[in-house]
């Protein structure tokens, strides 16, 4: 990895913890190994992606619908799924150091004596390579046995194949239609790293969409592009995003096609999302294992088939992650570094910063006024009446708020505020009164930034 790289990282994972992004977990007793906390900034960033992931994905499509099933789902369902037998990474044990590999990503990891150098680098006596499985196991009852072992669900597909039946007489859908979930999954990594590019308890974002086989190619290529699509949408660079198809020996046994839409990060490229062609093999399983019929009947056609499924699969932590990263930028304003993240408005965690010019004159009382008013009209909001105000400017540009709001003279005496835009500086005179309307139609108008400054890393 190269030292650029790695001190751009450095860099983010500082300014993720000194901002209220993400923090260690358990850090007061040590932490435990890549496990973090979202912090008041970082929960607002994670809750904006889900929410703009499911605008596109639920709300705004008649197709689909939701659903929230339980992390622990009867065993049955991994055992049939395959996880059971087959979820499992090759793992090696290097003899000296005592620390695990994948023995497929050698290449990739790190030697714990030297982290300069890999395993094969370091020459490492590395054991013979052995299948780990990476699903949690946790009891349920109070007596322990082999009748009382779950799993942590690894994934948030399998609840919904189960529900396929369910939703369908339920909701009044058809095929070709989804069935999206966002939710918790827990993955027992090897060798999770890059921050919370991965971890062991992540969030996922997934959507099946249940097609007739003969429309697989289609929908294949249509989620493809819309999935792509939507990263740019929110202000990820096109030049650091592509869609990278997997070779035939890469695919699942059962699948048709998978397409990863991957992001260069300062690590190199990695997955941001799959987009997997699953063929019928999950509602299959599970109708056979259960005994319950899990096909549909077409009314029109007057057939009966198990509809095929495209499953579009991101994580919520990475696609945070990745926005955070892209956004950032360095560039020096007035003989001063600025760190600002240009998140695109419906993304960043604070979309106004309120602040009073002075202390006095009914300034900090009428920015008080303007504040409530914009909190009611559901916009999220940051008070702010102390220091200069380029330094509070400068404050919201590193946590990435896209509008600022000055109450001075003017607003008192012609009841006009300045608003500050982050990404030009540029600053405009609006009416008290047409606050609201002026950020709604400035964040619908909102494109990323045509050129930006030279960035750390």
């Amino acid at each position: 990895m190269a030292k650029q790289d790695t001190t751009f990282m450095d860099t983010i994972v500082s300014l993720c913890k000194r901002r209220g992004f993400v923090y260690p977990a358990s850090e007061i007793y040590g932490g435990i190994g890549n496990t973090y906390d979202y912090g008041p900034l970082g929960v607002e960033l994670k809750r904006r992606v889900k929410e703009a992931w499911w605008s596109r994905m639920v709300t705004m499509r008649d197709d689909m619908v939701g659903l929230d099933s339980a992390i622990i789902q009867n065993p049955q369902t991994w055992i049939t799924s395959g996880h059971v037998a087959g979820f499992t990474d090759p793992l090696v044990d290097c003899k000296k150091c005592k620390a695990r590999f994948r023995a497929d990503k050698l290449d990739d990891a790190r030697c714990t004596e030297k982290p300069s150098r890999t395993p094969v680098e370091n020459k490492c006596e590395l054991t013979e390579a052995r299948a780990f499985n990476l699903m949690f196991k946790t009891q349920i009852g109070a007596v322990e046995g082999s009748g009382s072992v779950a799993y942590l669900r690894p994934e948030t597909a399998q609840g919904i194949f189960l529900n396929f039946k369910n939703v369908l007489e339920s909701s009044r859908v058809k095929p070709p239609f989804g069935i999206a979930q966002i939710g918790k999954s827990f993955r027992n990594e090897i060798t999770p790293g890059n921050f919370v590019f991965r971890t062991r308890e992540f969030e996922q974002a997934e959507m099946e969409f249940f097609i007739p086989p003969e429309q697989n190619d289609h929908w294949y290529q249509y989620w493809r592009k819309e999935r792509h699509q939507w990263y740019v949408d929110y202000g990820v660079n096109p030049e650091k995003l592509r869609l990278r198809e997997h070779a035939k020996d890469e695919l699942a046994h059962y699948s048709t096609g998978c397409t990863d839409v991957e992001y260069e990060y300062p690590f190199g490229w990695g997955e941001l999302e799959g987009i997997a062609c699953r063929t019928d093999f999950d509602l299959k399983r599970h109708s056979e294992a259960s005994g319950k019929d899990l096909s549909y009947f077409d009314p029109e056609k007057k057939v009966r088939y198990l509809p095929w499924v495209v499953e579009p699969a991101a994580g919520v932590d990475r696609t945070a992650l990745t926005m955070l990263i892209d956004a950032y930028e360095e560039d020096v304003v007035e003989d001063e570094k600025r760190v600002v993240l240009h998140f695109h408005p419906e993304i960043a965690p604070v979309t106004v910063g309120v602040f009073p010019l002075v202390k006095k004159e009914g300034m900090p009382e009428k920015a008080r006024e303007i504040d409530q008013m914009l909190r009611q009209a559901r916009f999220t909001t940051f008070y702010d009446e102390s220091a200069a105000i380029g330094r509070r400017y400068r404050r919201q540009d590193e946590i990435g708020t896209p509008y600022g709001i000055t109450i001075d003279g003017d607003t008192m005496k012609d009841g006009v505020v300045t608003i500050r835009n982050r990404d030009t500086m540029l600053q405009e005179k609006v009416k008290v009164a047409e606050i609201e309307s002026w950020l709604r139609h400035a964040i619908r108008a909102w494109k990323r930034p045509a050129k930006k400054a030279a960035s750390a890393g």
